[in-house]
């Protein structure tokens, strides 16, 4: 069976409302504890941590290996947090399918209704690119559909983003976190979680530089120079497009397709490789266009390394696909213990809670 972290098969698990309501009370009450003892920010760091949020979503009760951890977890959080974000001092935004499109709105009435330092635009704007670097630069087959954004009254953020691949029905997650974020496009994430995939355009990897310089120079150009090559690349033979290593589920764009946006590219003339993505209209098939020619062209090849780095949460009792990292399990079992000490709900919901940390931790010490 497999039982990877973000490649999680898509059961579609009803979460009867007993239990819905009861994730939303103990896990709004773990994020109260953490931050009476740590801080706002230190919800932030956990939950960009695909370990801690793994477990966390175990704790509160629901099925350990599926795609719902995450949309339900989120779900109730949002929620058992609502009337209490404001004492705590970090605000949710965002959720599932249409509810994620609300985020930018969501950033603004926290804003305005808890009187925070506007940084409305900043907040928004990151919101934006971590969902548009995981939709168009980092083309893997996995489709958003899940974009959960944090923010504390400072500005810092985090978001959990989930995508689905609709032919073989998986899941992975993608986590974001302010903190230490040197660039929107090279080596962004915090984690990718799933299962390693082959012929993954990443245009965010460090091995990608050349093709994003070579992608902004292009915006430079005329954009009919840009057109003739992409129907010259279409043209092609069969055997020599598959030398170019693409994605099979990415062909090459239709030219006239994105004629548009690469007359407003050209217009707008974008300095780096950030405000070329973050432009109106830039989806992926412009991304893919521009690595297209920038290899064909230019001969700079873009990266096709998959970004996943985590596919396990901590391993697996039988030894696959590697031991349980004992330290790093017993790190996060100790963190959700002290908080769930601190934690004022009824005293059967901690009992239950910790009774299942403990056979957690019998079950992988064994």
């Amino acid at each position: 069976m497999r039982t990877g972290i973000a490649n999680l098969p898509l059961h579609g698990h009803h979460c009867p409302r007993w239990l819905f309501d009861r994730m939303v009370r103990l896990s709004a009450a773990i994020v109260e504890a953490v931050v009476e003892e740590f801080g706002p920010r230190e919800v932030l760091r956990r939950m960009s941590d695909p370990f801690w949020f793994q477990a966390f979503g175990c704790v509160v009760g629901f099925d350990w290996h599926s795609s719902g951890l995450t949309t339900v977890l989120c779900g109730a959080l949002k929620q058992g947090m609502a009337p209490r974000q404001k004492d705590a001092g970090i605000f949710f935004a965002g959720g599932k399918a249409m509810v994620s499109r609300k985020t930018p709105h969501e950033i603004a009435s926290y804003t305005d209704r808890y009187a925070l330092p506007d940084h409305v635009v900043d907040l928004q704007y990151a919101s934006r690119m971590c969902a548009k670097v995981d939709s168009a630069a980092v083309q893997d087959g996995y489709q958003i559909y899940q974009h959960f954004f944090m923010f504390t009254a400072d500005g810092s953020w985090a978001v959990v983003q989930q995508g689905m691949d609709g032919q073989n029905g998986w899941a992975r997650r993608y986590h974001w976190l302010s903190d230490n974020l040197l660039s929107y496009v090279e080596e962004p994430h915090v984690a990718v979680c799933g299962q390693s995939g082959s012929n993954v355009l990443n245009m965010v990897s460090r091995e990608s530089d050349r093709a994003r310089s070579a992608s902004v120079f292009q915006t430079q150009e005329k954009p009919e120079k840009i057109i003739t090559a992409l129907k010259k690349i279409a043209a092609l033979p069969k055997e020599q497009i598959a030398s170019l290593s693409l994605p099979a589920a990415h062909p090459v764009p239709q030219a006239g397709r994105i004629e548009k946006t690469l007359r407003r590219l050209y217009d707008l003339q974008p300095e780096n490789y950030e405000q070329l993505l973050a432009a109106q209209g830039v989806g992926p098939a412009t991304v893919r266009a521009f690595a297209l020619v920038g290899e064909v062209v230019y001969g700079v090849r873009a990266s096709f390394r998959d970004p996943v780095r985590y596919s396990f949460a901590h391993g697996g009792k039988d030894g696959h696909p590697y031991p349980v990292d004992r330290q790093n399990y017993d790190r996060t079992i100790d963190m959700l213990e002290t908080a769930l000490r601190r934690v004022r709900v009824g005293e059967r919901d901690k009992l239950d809670a910790l009774g299942r940390l403990a056979k957690l931790q019998k079950g992988f010490s064994s």
